[in-house]
């Protein structure tokens, strides 16, 4: 397996560091949801890597959080494919299978581009003001190849479309699939990925989205996924 060290702690905060006009905008979060982020980040970026093996008490003295918000927090990572649950071994870390992230794949085009059609027809002036903000991200990121700030940027991306697109059956499904598509990503990238490009592609769907231009955004979200596609089989091959 390819690690990729990363010294960086995960953010305290909702947003991105950095973003100008977000500082406002930091949602509250519950004990639940900073185990979440947390754990979902260390797990993405290879700290915690797969095939670990870990438990409540563990994690709990890692975050600095109880139990029973670590708890909750693993349902929802076991929800999303990242954990399973083990006959005898307990809470392990899910290993990265390249045929199912092409199944992945194969779902996640025909979502994203209807969530991000959505999105340019539904959101807000205050949800198109973060989209120019994770755009502008986006591009100091490539300029930079700045991996951990485009993984941040990504995930913010995500679920600001998730917000934004108002159809919460579509979002569902979407989120089970955020995860483990980053951290496939994250694995591979030095070795496959264009990351300034990835980074310019999901900027192109978020100024679409501003623009509430729905067919725009829906063409960037199929030229996002080709570009996903091209280099997860390349991984394969």
């Amino acid at each position: 397996m390819v690690g990729v060290q990363v010294a960086e702690r995960p953010m305290a905060g909702g947003w991105i560091d950095g973003l100008p006009g977000t500082e406002s905008l930091v949602p509250a979060e519950t004990l639940t949801d900073k185990a979440y982020r947390a754990l979902e980040e260390e797990i993405v970026t290879l700290r915690i890597p797969p095939g670990t093996v870990v438990s409540e008490a563990m994690l709990s003295r890692r975050l600095g959080i109880g139990r029973t918000p670590v708890r909750e927090a693993l349902q929802r990572l076991v929800r999303e494919w990242l954990v399973v649950i083990l006959p005898r071994r307990g809470i392990v870390v899910s290993e990265i299978d390249p045929v199912r992230q092409l199944r992945v794949l194969e779902v996640r085009r025909e979502i994203e581009r209807f969530l991000s059609r959505c999105s340019a027809q539904r959101a807000t002036a205050a949800q198109r003001a973060r989209f120019a903000a994770v755009a502008a991200g986006m591009d100091e990121a490539a300029a930079r190849a700045d991996d951990l700030a485009f993984m941040r940027l990504d995930r913010e991306f995500n679920l600001l479309v998730l917000e934004s697109a108002g159809n919460e059956f579509a979002a569902a499904a979407m989120a089970l699939m955020n995860g483990l598509s980053r951290r496939f990503w994250y694995l591979h990238y030095k070795q496959a990925a264009d990351l300034p490009l990835a980074a310019r592609l999901h900027a192109a769907i978020a100024r679409a989205i501003e623009a509430s231009d729905a067919d725009g955004a829906g063409r960037a979200s199929d030229a996002l996924v080709d570009y996903i596609q091209t280099f997860a089989r390349a991984t394969i091959g």
